[in-house]
């Protein structure tokens, strides 16, 4: 599965650690929405998006599977974070590769 678009949709102003959003297409066919870039103690992270539950915990609506899946991922998407940023906040397709025959 290969990452054929990302767009950023950074957060404007404020003091939150929410820096800003990501959405995500594979293959050009399934896309996830809601991905969110959070400023930790160690730099930014990415969450995925979730759904509070009943009790009041959270539990994710899309997620990697394994730990390869989500470092390539996170790269990704941090990666296409910082081009945001250094563009000057617009948001912009990445990664986009022309399909394999």
């Amino acid at each position: 599965m290969q990452i054929t678009e990302i767009r950023v949709s950074l957060r404007q102003g404020g003091n939150d650690k929410l820096l800003a959003f990501a959405n995500v297409t594979f293959d050009n066919a399934f896309a996830v929405r809601g991905i969110k870039i959070i400023q930790g103690n160690n730099g930014p992270f990415i969450a995925m998006p979730s759904r509070k539950m009943a009790d009041g915990t959270y539990k994710d609506v899309a997620h990697p599977i394994n730990a390869e899946t989500r470092q390539m991922l996170e790269k990704a998407i941090l990666d296409e974070y910082h081009k945001t940023l250094k563009e000057g906040g617009a948001t912009a397709p990445a990664r986009e590769e022309p399909p394999v025959d």
